[in-house]
Formats: structure tokens, C-alpha cells, sequence
């Protein structure tokens, strides 16, 4: 088969997917942005994206802009190819980027898959959710979060099929459209992240941690609201008050991936380490910005209690990771958490909003570790059974790509993923990074 990725960021959620059908002896390409520094797994061809060319449109349209403007720089490569003889049969791509809205006018006999990550809404998930940020929205804010699902709908319109992560994100798109969406998640290596009693990670100040230690663990791409960070560092306080021996590691770095980012110029690190700061033993609480895979996974497997707390938004994979590690996970009760997580059984779950709850919580964690050895080894079992990458992940992706061979052609799918369609002997996939993780090599 002959495969071309498209993605801004590549590879983003299709690394495994790409070195999986280019080591079976598939021709494998890629197309991205000019700008995308990541290292080149297979080949790449470069797509420019001008800023400038983006105009001055509405406020209200600026982001649907910016989308058709992408998909246009992208349609120039895929014209490129077209004229080179490239004439795919599947082109796979990412709903929110823009990057599929021209290629039913480059190769119109080309069926078309989508990654539905997420469809946006005013209400019921991650807008308006947080009543410290927010919680009364203006009209237009209101109307602005209906237009950001306009390329959206667009790439589902289009599309023949689509996956999802998880249940809660394929349940956010219109009843209309989630027939067409199979659940599908990214997957974790669980061999690579799984539990290690030898595991150290080393602090900025040169000290050895392991797992003999209490280390309270707290992961995100960037330190924002959207993450639950304003809770956890309210949290801080009262923890090591009492745990006089804890060590905190903060894993992020200082802007915001998700949310807005302060009015005032100021990082919401700061912000809210500044709220709590006198009230803190600041030698206990080490913030490493963004760290090495590596690293992140060492960190994750001498963790005594690793917090994540999310709006109702799209799942981290540092969560399932750190779950992969035999980490004891406490976690926000919020969508899509409670799919994956169920309290008392593989970790524990608290209300959002209630960082005094979550404190009281991570204590009885450090006093009394033992007592939660069974939560970490089901947290382990959970992503094993449901989300190894190499094991159950990545032959679902394998089988849903080769649903389009032509040697299928009239057969369906294995374990009901997706549904045949009648396509030639190529496939283009486009995608969206969506890595949450703080680290400076991600997988």
C-alpha cells in the first residue's frame, strides 16, 4: 500500500500507526508544516503556512479562517503529488485542523477517515465548566464556541469514517454522526511504561528520589487551569503540612496549551504559586519544566500518588501512563476520567473543584501506602487489558487501516472495527498532535 500522513505536527498520534505499516513494506510519506522541527520517521514533504495570508476577518471567524487558509497551503503539496501520480485511496486526517477541507477537491474518489477528537459546545464540557474562569458566557462567546465546530463539521460531512479516543468524546458529536465514529485510543507501551522498584529520578538540586520516598507527582504539558493546576497547588498546603517528608515534583512549562493564558502578561504558574507560596516549604517543591521521556517515565514509577485533574475535556495520555507505571492515580471526577478510572477499584476520584477533599486524600496515600498496593496493580491491569499499545491498540489501528486494502475489498472488518468500503491500493492520513505531556521527546 502506498500511505501519506498529513499533519501539522506529524507524527503526533499516528507515530506507531506510520512505523508499523512502513516496517510491513508499505510506502510510507509524510506532509507537514515547514515549521515542524520533529524528527523524521519516514519521509517528509513540507507544506508553508502563512500567517499573513490569514487576513483580518471577524473576530468570530478568525480560527475558521486560519483553517481554510491551512487546508489551501496543504492542498498545494497534495496537487503536488496528484500531479506526480500520487492518487490515494484512503486520506486520513484530523477534524479540528483544517487540513482535510480541500481533499475532496484534490482526489475526489479518495474516501475520506477522520481523527474526531472533539466537538465543542457551550455547554456540558470543558466551557463554562470552571466557575473561577468564566462561568457566565457573553453571546458572542456562546455563538464563537458553536463556529469552532464549522471546520468540524465540515471534515465529518465528508468523511466516510472516523475514530475517537473515547466513548465521551465520540458521544460529544451530533447523534447524526457518531455512526460513522469507532472508538479507538492512541494506546500506551505498556513494556516500555510499566512498574520499576529499582526507578530513580534526580532533582534540579542533584538529590536521588526512588520509590522508597514520598513523592507527589503532578504532570501536564503546560501549568494551567484547564489541567486542574490552581486546585492542586491549593492542595500543596495542607499535604505537606502534615507529610513532613514529601517531596513535590511539577512537571510543565509556563504557557497554556488549552485555555487562555492571563490577561495581565503573567504565567499561570506564577500566578497561582504566588497565591500559596508563604504557605508552602518551597524546598520541597520542585518545578522541572519539560523533561525527557525518559524521564517522565522514571518519574512515574517512584510516584507515591500522581494528581490529574482536567476539566471535561480530552484524556492525557500521562494519566494512562502513569497508571502503566503502577502509579496510585487521584484523579478529578469529571469526563472522560471516569471512563478509564473507577473509584476505589484502580484509583481515586475526587470532585474538581475540591482541593481540600483532594489533600485529605493524597495524606491517606503517603500515611498508608500499602493499603493502596491493590489500586496500583488494578490501575495496571486497567491499561494493560484495555489500552496496550502493541498488544490491542495498534492491531485496531492496523485493522482499521486495512479495511481499505484492496485485498479486503468485500470483507469485513475483524471485531467490528469500522466498515469496508471499496478503495484502491493507496492511503493518505491527516492528524493533529494532542500530546499532553511536558516532556521534550513525546512518543
Amino acid at each position: 500500500m502506498r500511505i501519506l500522513f498529513i499533519h501539522q505536527n506529524f507524527p503526533a498520534q499516528f507515530r506507531h500507526i506510520a512505523q508499523l505499516l512502513k516496517r510491513s513494506g508499505d510506502q510510507v510519506l509524510a506532509l507537514c508544516d515547514s515549521r515542524n522541527t520533529k524528527p523524521e520517521i519516514v519521509p517528509v514533504r513540507r507544506y508553508r503556512f502563512n500567517d499573513a495570508n490569514v487576513g483580518k476577518p471577524s473576530p468570530l471567524a478568525a480560527s475558521f479562517s486560519q483553517h481554510v487558509v491551512r487546508a489551501r497551503h496543504a492542498a498545494d503539496e497534495m496537487l503536488k503529488l496528484r500531479e506526480q501520480g500520487f492518487v490515494p485511496d484512503l486520506v486520513f486526517g484530523h477534524v479540528g485542523w483544517g487540513e482535510t477541507l480541500a481533499v475532496r477537491d484534490v482526489w475526489p474518489s479518495a474516501r475520506l477517515a477522520v481523527h474526531a477528537e472533539f466537538y465543542y459546545s457551550a455547554d456540558g464540557a470543558n466551557i463554562g465548566f470552571d466557575p473561577e474562569f468564566h462561568s457566565t458566557l457573553s453571546f458572542n462567546e456562546r455563538f464563537a464556541a458553536r463556529l469552532n465546530n464549522a471546520p468540524i463539521l465540515l471534515a465529518m460531512t465528508d468523511a466516510d469514517a472516523a475514530v475517537a479516543p473515547t466513548q465521551w468524546q465520540k458521544m460529544r458529536y451530533p447523534s447524526h454522526l457518531q455512526s460513522k465514529i469507532q472508538v479507538l485510543h492512541e494506546g500506551i507501551d505498556t513494556d516500555m511504561v510499566a512498574p520499576d522498584p529499582a526507578a530513580t529520578f534526580v532533582l534540579p538540586n542533584g538529590r536521588s528520589l526512588g520509590p522508597q520516598d514520598e513523592v507527589i507527582t503532578f504532570v501536564n504539558r503546560n501549568l494551567e487551569p484547564y489541567r486542574g493546576y490552581h486546585i492542586f497547588m491549593r492542595s500543596l498546603p495542607a499535604i505537606l503540612e502534615e507529610r513532613k517528608n514529601a517531596q513535590v515534583v511539577i512537571v510543565g512549562g509556563d504557557g497554556a496549551s488549552y485555555g487562555p493564558k492571563p490577561r495581565d502578561g503573567r504565567s499561570w504558574k506564577n500566578i497561582f504559586l504566588e497565591e500559596v507560596q508563604d504557605s508552602l516549604p518551597l524546598d520541597r517543591v520542585h518545578f522541572v519544566g519539560s523533561i525527557p521521556y525518559d524521564r517522565f517515565v522514571a518519574l512515574m514509577q517512584i510516584s507515591s500518588a500522581h494528581l490529574y485533574l482536567t476539566y471535561p475535556f480530552v484524556l492525557s495520555w500521562s494519566m494512562l501512563e502513569a497508571m502503566s507505571a503502577g502509579a496510585l492515580v487521584i484523579a478529578s471526577k469529571t469526563a472522560p476520567v471516569e471512563e478509564v478510572i473507577v473509584d476505589g477499584e484502580n484509583g481515586l476520584l475526587v470532585n474538581f473543584f475540591d482541593s481540600e477533599k483532594l489533600a485529605e486524600l493524597t495524606i491517606e496515600a503517603l500515611a498508608a501506602p500499602s493499603q493502596f498496593r491493590g489500586l496500583r496493580e488494578a490501575a495496571r491491569r486497567t491499561i494493560v487489558d484495555r489500552y496496550d499499545l502493541k498488544r490491542r491498540c495498534l492491531p485496531q489501528w492496523a485493522e482499521f487501516v486495512r479495511q481499505f486494502d484492496p485485498a479486503r475489498r468485500g470483507k469485513p472488518a475483524k471485531d467490528g472495527v469500522g466498515r469496508v468500503l471499496g478503495v484502491e491500493n493507496n492511503i493518505a492520513v491527516v492528524t493533529r498532535d494532542s500530546h499532553d505531556v511536558a516532556i521534550s521527546n513525546p512518543r
